[in-house]
């Protein structure tokens, strides 16, 4: 038994003495488990990335070292990654060709719907050369001011008036590697419920929206833009910090994501208080799912988005109950995160065809006002303190501009006024090594 590994152990038993339990040690080393195998299978199985299972980064480095001691097993035969802690409670993450990698969390993932067909392909971006000051603040992206804080930045792609101003990958990254946005698949949760308002199966005023919400139950008074605007009034606790906390206990030891959140009572009157929330958007994915129907559900999103952008790279990856896991679960390349933000940005058209209507544009980023402007429906408005916000930079961003913002400090930025689409890609495990008020701010002026 290696000393980190006593030491991990040693830290449980003092833990349990003090009164968590065996339930909650168990639950601990679930989490754990699941989130290295999560994390190592996408890598491996849907970016290519080989890495190393004990050392990689993003399971080991910073405030990952309680990771460290969970051993992984890469089996390329079954394209699938377990991980366990000395064997006890493990987690597999198994790829689906079209689907990516799904946790199993306890339980055997459930069959899915036909495979999105063969994506079209990508329509190729425009390039022109961009001023030298761009190129200076998108190199500055890569480098690493300090030994002991590193931004790992691995991709950055700038796009103006529609054409790539600026690119950059890190080493062992390229332009064709599709790579998570974690929180940034809210964003295109709100294109996915667009579409089905605009085309009269789902209402913004809607409720009793599941089996579970019927009268007299009080959450069948929480609407889908209650949902939408993060203000359901539903308990649930985002707290990463915490291996007991609603969010991770839902993505890492859960087989129905969106069942675990629709379950939680409610705290407040629907509508009434914001409370930034991934099982809101689990339990949004799951509306879209009866929308769309178990017959189309799983290659709809391809067909409804996906290929009339020309994202050839989009991958969503679904919970083992089947629903895509859109708090969380999104991989693409950087160009095709870029295009996606250009969609908002040129009002909802793509290659001349509306995929989005401009009053869902409108609708999705004017101020929840009980978010005191910070959000609207799935999209940041203003940026958190930890990545820049509330900082002279932050100020200087342009009023219109809009974020989908993801764990690591994955970003993407549009600002319509300065015709400006910004992706950054990256493992910024420790969040302010990452200053996103300032990358922006900077950009605007170069252009």
């Amino acid at each position: 038994m290696t000393l980190e590994l006593l030491a991990w152990t040693g830290l449980l038993a003092v833990l349990g003495l003090a009164g968590w339990g065996l339930f909650q040690l168990r639950v601990y080393l679930s989490i754990g488990a699941g989130y290295k195998a999560k994390v190592l299978g996408t890598a491996w199985f849907v970016s290519g990335r080989r890495l190393d299972p004990a050392r990689a980064e993003q399971v080991s480095a910073d405030s990952y070292w309680l990771l460290r001691p969970f051993s992984a097993a890469v089996d390329d035969q079954q394209r699938s990654v377990t991980v366990s802690l000395a064997g006890f409670h493990p987690r597999t993450a198994v790829w689906r060709n079209g689907f990516g990698v799904t946790l199993s969390a306890g339980r055997r993932p459930a069959p899915l719907g036909p495979a999105p067909s063969s994506p079209s392909p990508g329509y190729a971006w425009r390039t022109r050369a961009g001023p030298p000051e761009v190129h200076r603040i998108v190199n500055a992206a890569f480098e690493e001011p300090s030994s002991r804080k590193l931004q790992r930045t691995y991709a950055i792609v700038v796009a103006h008036d529609g054409e790539i101003v600026a690119e950059r990958y890190a080493p062992g990254i390229d332009p064709a590697m599709p790579l998570p946005g974690w929180s940034m698949a809210k964003s295109v949760l709100s294109a996915l419920v667009g579409i089905l308002v605009q085309e009269g199966r789902l209402a913004l005023a809607q409720t009793e929206l599941l089996p579970a919400w019927r009268a007299p139950d009080p959450r069948a008074g929480i609407t889908l833009e209650d949902l939408l605007r993060m203000r359901s009034g539903l308990r649930f606790s985002e707290t990463y910090a915490n291996p007991w906390s609603d969010v991770l206990h839902m993505l890492y030891d859960e087989h129905d994501t969106a069942a675990y959140a629709a379950s939680r009572p409610l705290t407040s009157t629907p509508g009434a208080v914001w409370s930034y929330s991934s099982g809101t958007s689990n339990i949004l994915s799951a509306i879209v799912r009866r929308a769309v129907g178990e017959d189309r559900y799983h290659a709809w999103p391809r067909a409804a988005l996906f290929d009339p952008l020309g994202m050839a790279s989009a991958v969503l990856e679904p919970d083992g109950a089947g629903t895509f896991v859109l708090s969380s679960y999104m991989v693409a390349t950087a160009r095709d995160w870029a295009r996606y933000g250009q969609l908002w940005l040129e009002g909802g058209r793509a290659d001349g065809r509306n995929v989005l209507s401009e009053d869902w544009i409108r609708f999705s980023t004017t101020p929840t006002k009980q978010s005191d402007g910070r959000y609207g429906a799935q999209w940041w408005l203003k940026l958190n303190p930890e990545i820049g916000g509330e900082s002279a930079a932050a100020r200087a961003i342009a009023a219109d501009a809009f974020f989908a913002i993801g764990h690591e400090g994955q970003t993407l930025s549009i600002v319509p006024s300065k015709r400006l689409v910004a992706v950054r890609l990256g493992a910024s495990i420790q969040i302010d090594t990452w200053d996103q008020a300032r990358f922006v701010a900077e950009l605007q002026g170069a252009l």
